[in-house]
């Protein structure tokens, strides 16, 4: 694993019915066995920005990315990708586990894209959970005259979880185009916090 991730780790950051995992038994059997997957039905990932994917409910199976999108429009697919697993769902992209490799990717269906986006899985987690703390715990300072220091911390807090992770695992932040660089850029703006952060009733009252 590049990343030290672990159940009681997150649990203690967002609570055991804050995180999602995905069942052993969902897996094909080429991927069942593989670090990622067992990352995946024993720490899991916290909710809220990353979506798993569920099992579907005849099978129990995850879908494959063959079944999601057409392999054969994806020209820099790999061979056999059409037979991984598809484990969650980010913006506009469905987020497929290569077996082989551990490597996380990112099929774009509307660009018809396919992109390694993690190293591993326990990047994916990383990820997820220093994005999903921000947005829960950031405060703004609720003047009106130090927004502009506000939004420009908060910038600054995007960046660092970017710059800490590229040191580790470039991939997910290689450049402005991944999915988790526009995800880092809308947090920036203020358009991702939910529910009842502080960073919302900040920005929405």
């Amino acid at each position: 694993m590049l990343f030290d991730v672990t159940r009681s780790e997150l649990a203690d950051i967002f609570g055991e019915d804050r995180l999602a995992t995905v069942p052993a038994t969902a897996f094909p059997p080429s991927a069942a066995d593989t670090e990622g997957a067992r990352l995946l039905q024993t720490v899991g990932v916290p909710t809220g920005t990353l979506h798993l994917r569920e099992p579907d409910e005849d099978s129990g199976r995850l879908p494959l990315v063959q079944d999601v999108v057409d392999v054969e429009d994806f020209e820099d697919a790999a061979e056999g990708a059409g037979e991984w697993p598809v484990i969650g769902w980010l913006l506009n992209a469905h987020l497929a586990l290569d077996p082989g490799s551990g490597t996380v990717h990112a099929f774009d269906a509307d660009e018809e894209t396919v992109r390694e986006l993690h190293a591993d899985v326990s990047s994916l987690v990383q990820v997820t959970l220093r994005f999903q703390r921000l947005l829960e715990e950031f405060t703004f300072s609720g003047d009106d005259a130090d927004e502009e220091a506000d939004f420009e911390r908060l910038e600054g807090e995007v960046e660092r979880i970017g710059q800490e992770t590229s040191r580790v695992d470039p991939l997910p932040f290689q450049d402005d185009e991944t999915v988790w660089s526009i995800v880092g850029e809308e947090i920036a703006a203020g358009q991702r916090f939910k529910g009842d952060s502080p960073g919302a009733r900040s920005l929405y009252g």
